[in-house]
């Protein structure tokens, strides 16, 4: 075992304590995509002793260019459950635990708890809102990376730093996917292997922390930038909660913004269909002590639409989003 980890326990900066304190780290991994590969992958070869794969999806052949995890006759399985066995066959000193499932608010909090260090890989705007307030309740480090194109930046938030909401308070207007404006496997790996760095530079309490820093990369220019956040105040105002579908009560006001094209039988049987165009027009008869539900898919359009309701005196406003297939963030791989 002292030779697979040769060559970085050498390293000052790990020795043996730091080796230990790898092999004694619980790390969870949101997301096996693009940016969790890499995330896996040098973790796993790092000795970090216990690793949780969150991912619902499986595999497409349109993912093989930048998630070198996975192999042409992979295609169709589980994603996470083909990552657990590939990270064992290279590092079988390691416990990777696979989870098939979606990260909502119903298990997030659980998640959390359960690890030292919290990873965003996903490709949902909303799990990262979500991730952000759960690590935030918890005390919990969180490394999110975000990349589209040939761009991409990474960050530690939380647990000591300012959360994700105090640097991003709102979701951006437009989104995008890797499918619509492309992406470059080599980036994905680049910015994967940052957030690795990042966890392991927490673990091992390496001076500066990444705690409270984001780091931006272009590469097509081949440009390093970033910035501490560490002086951000965190969030206020308008904040509204993403939550989990069975969170959802029986009194609340519940919108679907999703069109019938998208969902023709809406989850909530109160529901109303709306648009963001048409959601104050519709919710006038709504009492403003009323709880104020709003659906969609990635999150953006609940998002705007309790924005136009709030600066209509709504106050109680919660969000759900229902599904990570279309409109996620462009960050997200």
């Amino acid at each position: 075992m002292t030779t697979r980890y040769a060559r970085q326990i050498v390293l000052p900066e790990v020795g043996e304590t730091g080796q230990a304190k790898l092999a004694s780290s619980s790390v969870l991994v949101i997301g096996a995509g693009g940016l969790g590969c890499p995330v896996l992958q040098y973790l796993a070869a790092a000795g970090v002793g216990r690793i949780t794969i969150v991912d619902h999806d499986r595999i497409d052949e349109s993912n093989l260019h930048r998630q070198p995890l996975y192999r042409i006759t992979d295609i169709g399985q589980l994603k996470v459950e083909v990552a657990q066995k590939a990270l064992e066959a290279l590092s079988p000193s390691v416990i990777v635990n696979a989870l098939a499932i979606s990260c909502d608010p119903a298990v997030a909090t659980d998640l959390v708890r359960s690890a030292d260090i919290i990873v965003d890989a996903a490709d949902s705007i909303a799990v990262t809102y979500i991730l952000s307030d759960a690590c935030k309740a918890a005390r919990k480090p969180l490394v999110s990376a975000s990349c589209v194109g040939l761009k991409g930046y990474v960050g530690a938030f939380c647990a000591g730093a300012p959360s994700y909401r105090s640097v991003f308070p709102d979701i951006p207007q437009k989104l995008g996917n890797c499918a619509s404006l492309g992406v470059l496997g080599s980036v994905v790996a680049v910015l994967g292997g940052l957030q690795a760095q990042m966890v392991l530079a927490l673990i091992l309490g390496l001076d500066p922390s990444p705690h409270g820093r984001l780091v931006s990369v272009d590469l097509q220019k081949l440009e390093f930038g970033g910035f501490s956040f560490l002086d951000a105040p965190e969030a206020t105002g308008f904040a509204p909660p993403f939550i989990a579908p069975s969170d959802v009560n029986p009194d609340d006001t519940v919108f679907e913004l999703r069109s019938l094209d998208e969902v023709a039988v809406s989850s909530f049987p109160q529901a109303r269909r709306a648009t963001v165009e048409t959601i104050v027009e519709r919710s006038r008869d709504v009492s403003e002590s009323s709880r104020i539900v709003l659906c969609c898919r990635s999150g953006l359009r609940a998002w705007r639409a309790a924005s136009l309701l709030r600066d209509q005196g709504h106050q109680k406003l919660a969000l759900i989003a229902m599904s990570d297939i279309n409109e996620v963030y462009p960050q997200r791989i």
